[in-house]
Formats: C-alpha cells, structure tokens, sequence
C-alpha cells in the first residue's frame, strides 16, 4: 500500500464532531486517512464519556507517535462531553474573586479530561470580558480588570498544567474590542497599541510567563500591531515579532479553526493555512480538508513559500508537548470534586433584580429561547436539563404559554440565549423581548408573580426592563439549568 504519510501532516489537527444519530463512527474513513497523513492530533468535540474514551483509546493504539488530543474545555469537560462535570463560565468564576475557585475548576477539568484521553485544553480564555460591546465572548472571559484577569489565567494554566493537561491561553492578542463576529465576518480591533499593550496583552504575557504549552491566535485584524491589516492568526509582525520575539514564548502557537469566516482569504483554507504558518503558527486547526492542506503545504515548501526548516521546527514542538503530555495514570476527580463543581454552580446563580419568588410545586414555566430559527452556529445547549432537575427536586414543571389555573406560586420564564461564536449579535431579538414582557404581564394579569431565568451574562437583564425579578444564571449549559433548578427547590 503507498504511504500516503506526509512528512509535515503534524501540524493539522482535524476535528471529530460527535453525532447523536451516528457517534463518532460516520468519521470512520476521515480518520483513516488523517492517520495515514500522519496528523499531529485531533480536536475532539461532544460525545458520551464511555464513546469519547474509546475513540482517544483507539487513536492512540493506531498511531506511531503520542497525539495531542484537544477539546474546548471553557467551562469544564461537562462543557464538552456529556457525563463529566459541567461547571460555571469562566466570568461566572471571576465574579467570585476567588483564586482557589479557579484552581479547583481547573484540577477538576484537568483530571477528567485526562480519564478520558484528552490531553490537550483549548482554555482557559485569556481575553477581557467587554460585556454587550463584544457579540460573541458572552461569559466566557474572566472579567473586566486586565491585571485580576491575568492572575486567574496564570492560577487555571499553572494548576491545569499541572496535571499532565496542557492549556491554551487564547484567543492571541484579545479579542475582547471587536465589534463583529470572526466566526462570520473579517473583524477587527482598532484599538491603539498603548491600550492594547497595557490591558488586553497583559493576561497574555503573564500566560508566556507562567510557561502556557500553547496560545491560540486570533482570526481578527489589529491595524496598530501590525499595519499591514493581516489577522492575527496570519501576521507575522503579531506571532513571529511579537509573541516569539518581544516575549519569549517556547510553546506551541495553533491558529483558530480554519473553517471560520475571518479566517478565509481569497483562496480558502489552504491558503489561510500557508499563511498561518508562515506567519509563525505551529498548528493548524480544525482543516476541513486535511490532505488538500498538506498538499498546499507541500507546493509551497518547492514554491518558496514556506521555510523548511522552520516547519521542521514546529513538528519538533508538536512531538515535545504530545510527549509531555502522553497519557499515563492520573489522579481520577474524586466524589469531593463533583460534589463541589454542583456546589459552585449553585452558588453563582444569584438574584440581579427583586427576589426569588416562591415557586412551586406545579410549576407554570414559560421558555423563551432567543436562538430559535437562527442559523446554526456554534451548538447551542439542550434546553431539557431544566425541566428534568427542577422534576427530581421535587417540582412539576409544566410547559405552558402563560399562567395557568393550576400552577402555583410564581411563573417562571426560563430566557435562553447568550452571546457565543457563530451567532453574530450579543442581545436578544425583539420578539424574544416582547415574548418575556408578554409572559411578565400575563402574570401580573393573573395576580401571579414571575421570575426570569436569565441564561446568559448578567448585563443581558437590561434587555427586559419589565422584570421585576430576574435571576442570573450565567450561561445555558446544563450544568447551569441544573443549578437553577436547585436554587427553586
């Protein structure tokens, strides 16, 4: 049979989507040919624990060298596989202004990821939270204060890493100022250098400091980094100059995934990934077409195009971290862990305005979900989790369009919808704010009190100005409708 491995397939890192009508096993023949290739690792996204583990079992066995295996691990492996613990965003964290909160939420990551074969977290994200200015971070950053939010990146990197788990500080230089969505549309940051230098680097220099394994580079313009206009992930003045040069970083650099809007110049993505690498990226992410890549790849290397040596480079990089990171025994998440990752969870689901309401035991719960009939982005969570957890707490949810005759207590308006990648906005639709307004004047029409849900950040509670009582709960994951769900019993 021809070898059709190529001597720089190391540097892709395709993507294994689980399917809930087929698993992992419809990608049967894409993995077999990016083994071939000889990629550097994959980039594992949803599934079951028990599928997850048997699929990076069974790569590891078919391969010649240790693989990185990567997930987006924002918001704990729960965030990412189903059966492990799902914890709360990472703003949700840094509103506690606790280090040894973030600590614990990373051991806690760290540990079942690697029960799992995962050695490799795209997190924790090193941007600065810009609240409704940004339409796609949501909750995911730690917050506002640049030198407080690069003191819980180093404390989730150091204890991550320590575990055997590389981390990703990203998304390279800070996204936190862009105003439209890379997932979508090129984006850019016109911010100037002294600000960007003096707040949005600052968690990102104290990542390099800390020894990050590896740092994500932005698919988005910074005009005052680098005046020839190239977006991050495909600026050299930004990832060779910078980020190698100026401060010193040894680790792997990986671009964001190639399939993103902002990342695809005239010429798709292998012409993005040509770039990326010559640029100064170790890693390509999420190629939909790995083999055509390597291709490019190749052409360029004979074009000029690429130098040899420096991807030799990269590969070497890539084989020194799978190595660091090759899968060995690990100490297992114990009951204590999980039992404090519901406890968190719990205990930042807070009131934003008047109370909580009793509720209960019939429960009237109205959903409002802001997403419905959008264009697919990034998966947006199952919304059942909520009505399951308030029925084993003793509640009788029922899904209804207003008050009914036999519910009691307050009516409960569950809002889903938050900002995240892929959906272009950051607040909510106008029908979604004449919906939640509509249930609240039901209620009060029925001399009943209501109390919204918000799933999202907490600024988002400006948008429905007619709730009087409004809880925060951060995001839409189920481990976050979990905790709503406790927090009426």
């Amino acid at each position: 049979m021809t070898d059709r491995r190529s001597p720089f397939g190391a540097l892709l890192v395709p993507q294994l989507r689980w399917d809930p009508g087929h698993g992992f096993a419809y990608l049967a023949e894409m993995i077999d040919e990016s083994i071939e290739l000889g990629v550097g690792g994959f980039l594992v996204s949803g599934g079951p624990r028990d599928e997850v583990h048997a699929l990076t079992q069974e790569l590891a066995r078919r391969t010649r060298e240790p693989l990185l295996i990567a997930a987006d691990l924002e918001a704990g492996a729960g965030s990412a596989f189903e059966g492990l613990s799902g914890l709360p965003p990472l703003a949700a964290l840094g509103a506690l202004r606790d280090a040894e909160v973030v600590r614990r939420a990373a051991r806690l990551t760290a540990r079942e990821a690697r029960a799992v074969g995962v050695n490799w977290a795209l997190a924790p994200v090193a941007d600065l939270d810009a609240g409704a200015a940004n339409p796609f971070l949501g909750s995911r950053a730690f917050g506002a204060e640049a030198q407080r939010v690069a003191e819980w990146v180093v404390e989730w990197i150091d204890t991550c890493q320590s575990e055997g788990v590389l981390a990703c500080a990203k998304h390279f230089p800070g996204v936190a100022r862009a105003r439209d969505d890379p997932h979508l549309a090129e984006s850019l940051v016109a911010a100037p250098a002294g600000a960007l230098w003096a707040e949005d680097l600052l968690p990102f220099r104290a990542a390099v400091d800390t020894g990050v394994a590896s740092v994500m580079a932005a698919h988005v313009r910074f005009p005052a980094l680098d005046a020839t206009g190239a977006v991050a992930s495909r600026s050299r003045p930004l990832l060779t100059q910078l980020l190698r040069e100026e401060l010193f970083f040894e680790g792997l650099v990986v671009s964001d995934a190639l399939g993103m809007e902002g990342a695809s110049p005239a010429g798709g993505e292998s012409t993005a990934g040509i770039q990326a690498l010559a640029a100064g990226c170790d890693l390509l992410l999420a190629p939909a077409d790995p083999h055509a890549v390597a291709e490019a790849i190749e052409d360029a290397i004979e074009a000029g195009a690429l130098a040899i040596d420096a991807l030799e480079a990269s590969v070497a990089r890539r084989a020194f971290w799978a190595d660091w990171g090759r899968p060995a025994p690990g100490r297992e998440p114990t009951l204590d862990d999980v039992l404090w990752a519901r406890q968190v969870a719990d205990t930042v689901v807070h009131p934003l305005r008047g109370v909580l309401p009793t509720v209960g035991p019939v429960v009237d719960l109205v959903v409002v979900d802001d997403e419905a009939g959008d264009p697919p982005g990034w998966p947006a969570p199952s919304r059942e989790a909520l009505a399951l957890t308030m029925r084993s707490v003793g509640l009788d949810p029922r899904l209804v369009d207003g008050p009914t005759e036999d519910g009691r207590g307050s009516v409960v308006i569950a809002l889903f919808g938050e900002p995240r990648p892929g959906k272009g906005r950051a607040g909510y639709h106008d029908g979604t704010r004449r919906r939640v307004a509509r249930a609240v004047a039901d209620a009060r029409q029925a001399q009943r009190s209501s109390v919204v849900l918000v799933f999202g950040p907490p600024w988002l509670a400006a948008e429905i100005p007619e709730a009087q009582n409004v809880l925060c709960c951060w995001s839409g994951t189920s481990a976050m409708q979990d905790a709503a769900a406790r927090r009426m019993a």
